[in-house]
């Protein structure tokens, strides 16, 4: 990413490094945005940012891939809440859903979706609108064993919403290479 960064003129940039195959974030924004870093770990960055006369926070966000750990997901999104009262936008990659109808083929327990349900309440976030396919993950297998679902996405609270009324998240399609 950041050979990425340095070839576009006009943008700052921060990554965290994945771990293995897995993971990874990065951020870019034009220069003429102020972005203050507030922290990072393997599975998370957060920023304040300031622009016109407005400012808010956006978290990317990384959820730990193995269902046993999912609680630490959880517990880093409570504290990340805690952090600060400004709008927030939390964006990534959660490697988890919210309801059953966003999984096609294969099936997850309630108990992870309603944790999942917990925290996004207690956080006071919903999602982004989006346009674009249903689900932002494929596991690349054929028939039966195809399982797709919505692990990324956009969440805000009421306050973000308030300053981004027309808000959109655009699920791209992704090109398979041969």
């Amino acid at each position: 990413m950041r050979r990425v960064r340095e070839r576009l003129d006009g943008y700052n940039g921060m990554e965290v490094d994945s771990m293995g195959r897995s993971g990874g974030l990065a951020f870019m924004w034009r220069r003429d945005i102020q972005c203050q870093f507030m922290s990072a770990s393997v599975h998370h960055m957060d920023f304040s940012v300031k622009e016109e006369n407005r400012e808010w926070r956006v978290t990317g966000f990384y959820g730990w891939p193995a269902a046993s750990d999912r609680h630490l997901s959880w517990d880093l999104l409570r504290l990340l809440h805690t952090k600060s009262d400004l709008p927030w936008l939390c964006i990534g990659d959660f490697n988890e859903i919210l309801y059953s109808t966003e999984m096609k083929g294969g099936s997850r327990p309630q108990w992870q979706m309603n944790n999942f349900h917990a925290v996004v309440d207690e956080c006071g976030l919903r999602d982004v609108l989006w346009e674009g396919y249903q689900f932002t993950f494929d596991n690349g297998q054929s028939g039966e064993a195809n399982r797709q679902c919505v692990l990324d996405r956009a969440m805000g609270t009421s306050a973000w919403f308030e300053m981004f009324p027309y808000a959109k998240l655009f699920h791209l399609v992704v090109a398979k290479l041969a």
